[in-house]
């Protein structure tokens, strides 16, 4: 029968402690443990000390054996701590565990340390001794402030990038819709959940020459940096054609092709609305690339959509769109949403075309009037809770 397996030979700072084992010598085994020992009277102070203690604080025996009382060893706060929760929880419970403290060592630096005490009575019921066993937490702490560093770097970092984001929203959402002599322009928009993340929804009014205006809606896949991105590029290539081509087809056209070359597998969907004016009258020309058909709403009669659906923006080689042609009358107003809109959701399903037929129909004062009333009902349709980024912008003859 082979011979049992030798025993690992224990660290040298062990070792001690290891032969203590061996011998059963209890005083070995209280002296050289390898955490620290103190006992001490009902009122705190020092009868006994074992030399793990005295070696880790640089005190000296005969400084701290009836000289000292345990309280005297802890910085202000720590003394604080023990007068008001160490000292009357060991006095009611008996115990007190894994106490977090410092120990203030002989060259006046501070050591870490868990503290674990019992209280021991006598048959009477009266204190008799506090036996504290105390283990260096040096590492432990180490741990716990890079823990804590790391959470702070993250923390400033995400504040960082929400900073980031909320600046580079503002450049895609405009903060007003400009004023149009003749034409009431109102908008409304709103991030998804807590607002966070930067969104791809985007909107943008500009003009192009007198009397001639460009209305956008546009809405990319994700959220994020990387969406922000292709947000931008599509809001600037739609300003930038709009210069060189009068249809919107035509500017759809040139969106659709910049995305198909562009470092990006995210799609765009977007209605873009052409208004000019000749001799006093507004006319509207509508395309659309995978978005939702923009309402009209004619004075005097229910919102009907309007324009002809095309596809998705960088997806499909060789995508054609559509212009449609809108006369404007006073009083008729032009709708244009995202499908955070219809898509809104809660238990009982989406939002809908329905409902949002119903709001536009029942608003009919200021562009305002019915951004915001739409906005506020698909947001209480969600229970406040924005599922996905909702925009909305409206124009009415005025």
């Amino acid at each position: 029968m082979p011979p049992p397996p030798a025993l690992p030979t224990p660290p040298a700072d062990d070792a001690a402690f290891h032969d203590a084992l061996l011998s059963d010598d209890p005083e070995l085994l209280y002296d050289r443990a390898p955490c620290g020992y103190l006992s001490t009277t009902p009122d705190g102070v020092v009868v006994r000390v074992n030399e793990t203690f005295l070696s880790w604080t640089g005190h000296r025996r005969e400084d701290l054996v009836g000289r000292r009382r345990f309280v005297d060893l802890l910085p202000v706060g720590g003394r604080i701590y023990h007068e008001t929760h160490y000292a009357p929880t060991l006095l009611m419970q008996g115990t007190a565990r894994e106490i977090a403290l410092e120990i203030v060592c002989a060259d006046g630096r501070r050591l870490p340390v868990l503290v674990n005490s019992v209280l021991d009575r006598d048959d009477d019921g009266k204190p008799r001794v506090i036996r504290t066993v105390v283990f260096d937490a040096t590492e432990r702490r180490r741990y716990e402030q890079e823990v804590l560093a790391a959470k702070r770097r993250a923390e400033e970092s995400e504040a960082r990038a929400l900073q980031l984001a909320q600046t580079l929203q503002q450049t895609l959402i405009p903060p007003t819709p400009p004023h149009i002599p003749g034409l009431d322009v109102a908008a409304a928009y709103r991030p998804a959940g807590d607002g966070r993340h930067v969104g791809g929804d985007f909107y943008d009014v500009f003009q192009v020459a007198p009397d001639d205006w460009v209305l956008v809606l546009g809405d990319v896949q994700g959220k994020g940096a990387e969406a922000a991105a292709v947000t931008a590029l599509a809001r600037y290539t739609v300003r930038a054609a709009s210069v060189d081509h009068d249809a919107p087809s035509d500017v759809l056209h040139t969106l659709d092709a910049v995305l198909h070359l562009a470092d990006t597998d995210r799609f765009c969907t977007a209605v873009v609305v052409r208004l000019r004016r000749t001799e006093g009258t507004w006319r509207a020309t509508v395309a659309c690339g995978g978005h939702p058909l923009p309402l009209l709403r004619r004075a005097g009669a229910a919102p009907v959509l309007v324009g002809e659906h095309g596809p998705l923006l960088g997806v499909l080689p060789g995508a054609t769109f559509t212009d449609t042609d809108v006369p404007l009358g006073p009083g008729d107003a032009l709708v244009l949403f995202t499908d955070g809109v219809t898509e809104g959701r809660r238990r009982a399903g989406f939002y809908g075309a329905e409902r949002l037929l119903h709001v536009v129909d029942e608003h009919r004062g200021s562009a305002a009037d019915v951004t915001g009333a739409l906005l506020a009902d698909v947001m209480a349709y969600q229970s406040g809770v924005a599922r996905d980024d909702i925009a909305v912008v409206a124009v009415a003859v005025e």
